[in-house]
C-alpha cells in the first residue's frame, strides 16, 4: 500500500456535472475544456470520460497531440491557436479547430495550402487578453472565407467577469458581441462555466433555437463552482477529484512544543499530532496556513505549522485514537476545494491544477 498523496477521480461525478451543464445549456452544443491536464484531473481520463461531449478544448498543441496519439477522435479546439507556420502544419495534420486571435495567424492561414480547417475567430469584447478588435471582424471574416485552408468560420469571445453576476462588464461584453454577430449566420460561442450557470438567458441559452450556439464549460465540469461565494454543491455539482493520503506517524506533544520548520506553531496544551504523507511536492500548497481543515477518519482537524515538501502535520487533539495508515482527505467530496482555497486566499483552480501526480491516481468508473 502506498502512503503517498494521490488523487481519486470519480467518473460518475464527471458525467453528472456534464449532464447538469447540458440541461443548463438549453440544447447548445458543448465544447468541454480539458486544458492543463484537464484541470489536474488527467487529460486522457477526462477525455475518455466525456463520451457525449460535442468537442474538446485544449490550450496547447502538445495536449492535442497527446489526445490524437491515444485515439481520441472528437473535434479538438486549440484555444490559443498557433504561433508559427510549423505549428499550423502540425495542428492541421491533427485536424484541430483553430482559434484565430491576431493578424499573424490570419497571414499564416492565407499562406497555407488547401485544407478543410474549422476556424474560430476570437473577438476581444472587453477582456483585453486575446482577440481582435470588433471593428476588424468584417475584414477578418472576408479574408478567412477566401482562405483555401479554411472550410468553416465561427465566432467566439471570452467573458472576463462572468463569475460576478453583479458586475456590469459581462452585459457590456455580450452587447458588443451581439452587435458583431448580428449578421453572422455561422456558429458562435460565448459562455464559459460561469456564464452557463449565471448568465444563460443573456447568452441566448433560453432561445428557441440554440443549434448554432456552443458553450465551453471548464471548472464546473469538475464539480467546482465558478462563483467565489458558492461551492459546487450549492449548484448541484459533484467534485470529481478527491485528493487523499494517509497518516504515517502519531506524535504526542506537550504544551508549548513547536511543530515543523521554523516552529511557527506551538501547542496550546498537551495534544496529539498526526503526520500526513503529503506536502508541496504533491501539490498541497506551502502557503496554506495553520487552521486549514483536513479530514482524518471522516472528521475535520486543523493543519498546523508549515507544510513541508513531503509531509504536513495536523492537530488530532487529546485522546485521539487515530493510527498510522488511517485515511486523510486534503480536499474532495466532504471538504470542498473551494473552502481549502479560501484559506489561502486563492481559487480552487490553482489547487487542482497544481497536483503533481507523484503517485498514480485511481479512477472510479461511473
Amino acid at each position: 500500500m502506498s502512503f503517498g498523496a494521490r488523487i481519486r477521480i470519480r467518473l460518475g461525478a464527471l458525467q453528472h456535472n456534464f449532464s447538469l451543464l447540458k440541461v443548463a445549456a438549453g440544447g447548445a452544443r458543448i465544447c468541454s475544456v480539458i486544458k492543463a491536464n484537464a484541470f489536474g484531473h488527467g487529460l486522457l481520463v477526462v477525455a475518455r470520460g466525456l463520451p457525449d461531449t460535442d468537442s474538446l478544448a485544449v490550450a496547447r498543441l502538445s495536449e492535442a497531440r497527446m489526445l490524437r496519439d491515444h485515439g481520441i477522435e472528437k473535434p479538438i479546439v486549440l484555444l490559443a491557436g498557433v504561433l508559427t507556420p510549423d505549428d499550423l502544419r502540425h495542428a492541421l495534420n491533427l485536424d484541430c479547430e483553430l482559434v484565430v486571435h491576431n493578424r499573424l495567424q490570419l497571414d499564416m492561414l492565407e499562406a497555407a495550402g488547401p485544407g478543410s480547417a474549422t476556424v474560430w475567430l476570437k473577438v476581444d469584447t472587453g477582456m483585453h487578453r486575446l482577440g481582435i478588435d470588433p471593428d476588424d471582424v468584417d475584414e477578418y471574416l472576408a479574408r478567412l472565407r477566401r482562405c483555401r485552408a479554411v472550410r468553416d468560420v465561427r465566432l467566439m469571445t471570452h467573458l472576463g467577469n462572468a463569475d460576478n453576476t453583479a458586475d456590469p462588464t459581462t452585459t457590456l461584453q455580450l452587447q458588443r458581441f451581439t452587435r458583431v454577430a448580428a449578421d453572422f449566420a455561422g456558429d458562435t460561442s460565448v459562455a464559459n462555466s460561469a456564464a452557463i450557470l449565471g448568465w444563460g438567458e443573456a447568452c441566448g441559452l433560453a432561445s428557441p433555437d440554440t443549434s448554432k450556439i456552443w458553450v465551453r464549460p471548464g471548472i464546473a465540469l469538475y464539480g467546482i463552482s465558478p462563483f467565489s461565494a458558492q461551492c459546487g454543491a450549492d449548484l448541484g455539482l459533484q467534485p470529481v477529484m478527491e485528493f487523499e493520503s494517509r497518516l504515517i506517524a502519531i506524535k504526542p506533544v506537550k504544551n508549548g512544543d513547536a511543530v515543523g520548520y521554523g516552529g511557527t506553531w506551538k501547542a496550546n496544551g498537551d495534544t496529539i499530532i498526526g503526520i500526513v504523507s503529503a506536502g508541496y511536492g504533491d501539490g498541497y500548497p506551502r502557503f496554506l496556513p495553520s487552521g486549514t481543515p483536513i479530514r482524518v477518519n471522516d472528521r475535520r482537524v486543523p493543519l498546523v505549522g508549515i507544510v513541508s515538501m513531503d509531509m504536513l502535520a495536523v492537530d488530532l487533539g487529546q485522546g485521539a485514537t487515530e493510527r498510522p495508515g488511517d485515511p486523510v482527505v486534503l480536499w474532495g467530496n466532504e471538504l470542498p476545494a473551494e473552502e481549502v482555497a479560501a484559506c489561502a486566499g486563492t481559487i480552487a483552480y490553482q489547487l487542482i491544477c497544481g497536483v503533481t501526480h507523484r503517485e498514480p491516481g485511481e479512477v472510479i468508473p461511473a
